[in-house]
Order: C-alpha cells, then structure tokens, then sequence
C-alpha cells in the first residue's frame, strides 16, 4: 500500500514507501522497532567513538609498563586512528558486496577480538598490532550503522533518528578521557579494552535478533582495486601527517601530507573516469544539497575537534587540572547536545536544515566567544555556561547536516554517502586538531617567551613556576580560540546552502525497509 501526505507549502508530496508497519504519513514519529535499531546501532558506535580517545590518557602509564619511549606508545593511538582512515573507504563497497547486517556483526566482532586481545598485550608491539585490529572492526561501525539508520527512516524522519546517533558522537570524546582517567586510577589499564568486551557481546547478539534480515547483497560487486591502493594509503598518510603538526619535524608533517594529497588527487581522477563503481562515488559532490551538507560536515568537524584540543589543554596547562578533572570540566558541552538534539532533529524533519543549522552554528559561536578571552582566573562557572551553550549549537548542527545529505539520495545511494561524509568528518577534525596546535604553538612561543619547550614544558611545571607565566599562557590559548571561532564561522557558508524545506522523499527502491 502507498501512503501520501497532503502536498506541503512547495506542492510536493511525498510517497510513503520507506514508512515502518504502523506508522503514520506526514510528520512521522519513530516507531518502536526504529527506536530498537538505533540502539543497536548506538551501543555499537558508542564503542569506537570512546576509543579514540580513552586510551589518551594512559599513554604514560603504558609507557612505564611497558618500558618504551613515548614515541613507540604514541602509535597506540596513532595506529588505531590510521587503521580508522583506512577502512572507512571499504565501507561502502562491503555493504553493498555482503549486506549491511553482516558487516555490522564481523565490524563488532573484530573490534570486540582487538579490545580482549589489546587488554592482554605482553609488550608495546603487541598492544599496537592489536589496536590496528581493533581500528579495523571500529572503522566500519559508525558508516555502515549510519546507512542502516538512514534506509530504515527514510527521508521524513532523518533528523529525528540521526539525532539519536549524534549523541554518542558528541558525547564520546568528552566522556573517553573522563572513563580512561577512571579507570586507570581505580583499577588497570586493561580494563580500558577489557571493558568493550561485554557492551560488545550484547551489541552482537542484539544485532543479531533486531537488524533486517533481507538484505539486497551484490555478490557479483566488483572491488574498485585502484581506487582503494590509491583512497585508503592517501586518507592515512593525511591523517597521519596532520596528526604530527605541532609537535614533530616538516618533513614528518609535510611529507605525509603530500603524499596523502597526490594519492587523494589521483584518486578523484580515476573515480571519475572507471567503468566499475568506484570506491567512493565523487559525483555525489554534483548534488547541491549533498555537497553542501558535506562542506558543512568537513567544517564542523575542524571546528569541533580543534576547539576539543584547546579545551582540556587550558584547564590542565594553564589552570592545573588532572586529566580527569579537565575531562569533567568539558561535560557541559556534552549535556547542551545531547538536550538539544531530539528537538534539532525533529525541527530539521518539519522545517530543513537550512533553518536549523545556521541557527545552531551562531549559538555555537555566541559560545566560543568567551573562549577567546580567555585569563589564567577566568570564572570556572562562565566558562560551563558558555561551553553549555556551545554544545546546544553543536548539537543543532551536527546530526541536522549529516540527515541533510542523505535526504535527497536514491537506496543504493547510500552506502557510498555514508562513507563519503565519515571521510569527510575525520579529515576536517583531524585538519581543525592540526591547525590548532601549530597555531598554540606559535603562540605560545610568542607570548611566553622565556619558556623554553613550548606547550610540553607549561605542562610539567611546578605550581609555582606556572603561576608566573599564566598570563602569558592565558592569552596564547585566547588567541588560538579565535582559530576555532573562525572555523565555525567558516561552517556558515556552506550551511546557508542546505534545503529549506521538509524532506519529501527519495530512497525510493519499493520494498520494506524494517522488519517487525
């Protein structure tokens, strides 16, 4: 049966293919089973999310566990974050290639094999190895859980039920640091893996009961080999090279990033010009509302992830705080998203993102502002308050813009989207995260000028010592927020581009879309 709703303000009207058993045309709610495979899909991402940055705040410990330099346990994270970049490109290809269901399960059962194996490490060299298994599964889980959401909504309620994985999102880098200082205080550092392996257990056997069992695998899908020797290296010698900017050599920095470019380059080109489905589909890019969605993406994410940099770095280097101290300082951000997002997505739902996003993205700026006075006795209750405020425009903006690109997309479209935009998220955060530490560290250098050592030094110094140079460290971080004030200033123009209407459908192949 087709289902359709009274034409809107633009005469259009919308077929109700996509709608689950029971729901209502027009302005949809989400139904029961929809709730329980955003859960499914939540619990799973919230996993690999939390362990990108959880582990950041045990590198010493691991360090002096282990007995090897600092620059052998980075690779702790840096390996999991290249294995993240290299595996996204593949997403799109295996879900079409053995359906959605069954790379969800093999994503959580190889992220849930790297956590057990990653808490039994004997050595630096194996905790690494395991953590690059552990990237493999974790690179795979939030786009192919993201297409899953995106099928089983359908246009008319993508705001809603993206809002619902914008949480965890949101929330992961905040409460990752705040877990991980935890747990290494009251227990052992193992326990930072050993912990996914019941969340994970229950997530495989939840995925197991509720996700569609009728999937439309391609079989015959052919692999785009070229595009994925070209994309994959090229998106991790990118991230890898913007990983190091602040604090290691031009050539350890420049040379990565050129080379991640050219690769990127020449894979655009041969996307364009192959015969078979490439691994990421660039003509995308041709549909306004979907490049503009993505731009938005690309530039939320800089300005997220550069100002969650500056963040706990103040509170530690400049006013004293733990690790984990500095991680419950950043909780207000999270709690204004994760209010404000369910009312986001279902405005973005009744009215296009193009009235939601911009609106969130000026709250957002109203709430970095006071960032950028920042003193070394800055009132700790302003500061909540306007990172309270930052987090209610973040959490407008996020889940609205991402619902924004996949609204106007046909069913086969969507696993290619979902890939393209998770891309897209990680290079702008990991391009705001560059930009920001060579930023901090020029200012650093310029204002506190008798501080040898930069931001590492501040960091290790006495209370007494760092006393006499708040000032001067106050305002180097100050100064570097208007960096992060100008990347979501940035934001704004591709954001005035999404669409300004209710979604009215596409994902249009017939069929159900959920099951009950």
């Amino acid at each position: 049966m087709v289902t359709t709703r009274p034409p809107d303000r633009h005469g259009a009207e919308s077929q109700g293919r996509d709608l689950a058993p029971g729901a209502s045309p027009g302005f949809m709610g989400l139904d029961p089973h929809l709730l329980r495979l955003a859960l499914v899909v939540v619990l799973g991402s919230i996993m690999s999310i939390l362990d990108t940055t959880i582990v950041n705040v045990a590198i010493d410990t691991l360090a002096k566990d282990f007995k090897s330099p600092l620059a052998t346990i980075q690779w702790v994270s840096t390996g999991y974050l290249l294995a993240l970049s290299m595996v996204i490109p593949l997403t799109g290809w295996a879900v079409e290639r053995f359906g959605a269901k069954r790379m969800w399960i093999t994503s959580l059962v190889l992220f849930l094999v790297g956590s057990a194996l990653s808490g039994a490490a004997w050595s630096a060299e194996s905790l690494i190895a395991f953590r690059v298994l552990q990237g493999i599964g974790g690179g795979m889980i939030m786009p192919i859980g993201q297409s899953i959401l995106a099928e089983a909504a359908g246009p008319q309620r993508m705001g809603r039920v993206m809002s619902l994985l914008g949480v965890p999102m949101l929330l992961g880098p905040i409460l990752g640091p705040v877990l991980g200082g935890l747990i290494v205080d009251s227990f052992t550092w193992r326990w930072i893996f050993y912990v996914n392996v019941p969340i994970g257990i229950v997530a495989i056997i939840l995925a197991a009961r509720i996700l569609p069992k009728h999937e439309r695998a391609h079989e015959h899908h052919r692999l785009d080999t070229v595009g994925m020797l070209l994309l994959s290296p090229g998106l991790a010698a990118l991230v890898y090279g913007l990983s190091e900017a602040g604090q290691g050599s031009d050539l350890s920095v420049f040379l990565p990033i050129a080379i991640g470019v050219a690769l990127i380059t020449a894979f655009t080109l041969h996307a364009l010009r192959s015969k078979i489905a490439p691994l990421l589909e660039v003509r995308l890019f041709k549909d306004r509302a979907f490049a503009a969605a993505a731009l938005t993406t690309f530039c939320f994410g800089a300005a997220l992830y550069g100002a969650m940099l500056l963040l706990p770095l103040y509170y530690q280097v400049v006013r004293g705080e733990s690790a984990l101290n500095a991680g419950l300082l950043m909780a207000p951000q999270g709690i204004g998203a994760a209010l404000v997002m369910p009312l986001a997505g279902k405005l973005t739902d009744r009215w296009g993102a193009g009235r939601i996003v911009p609106a969130g993205l000026v709250v957002a700026l109203c709430g970095t502002f006071a960032y950028t006075q920042l003193g070394p006795h800055t009132s700790y209750d302003e500061l909540a308050v306007s990172l309270f405020v930052r987090g209610v425009g973040f959490g407008a903006v996020m889940m609205p813009s991402m619902a924004a690109a996949y609204q106007m997309l046909s069913r086969p479209q969507v696993p290619r989207a979902s890939t393209a935009i998770n891309i897209l998220q990680r290079v702008g955060g990991s391009v705001g995260t560059a930009l920001v530490a060579v930023v901090l560290t020029h200012q650093i250098s310029s204002q506190a000028h008798g501080l040898a050592g930069g931001l590492s030094a501040a960091s290790e110094m006495a209370p007494s010592l760092r006393a006499q140079v708040a000032q001067p460290l106050a305002t180097a971080f100050g100064n570097t927020f208007w960096w992060a004030f100008g990347l979501t200033a940035l934001a704004l123009v591709p954001a005035v581009l999404l669409p300004r209407r209710a979604a009215v459908g596409r994902i249009d192949e017939p069929g159900p879309l959920v099951e009950t």
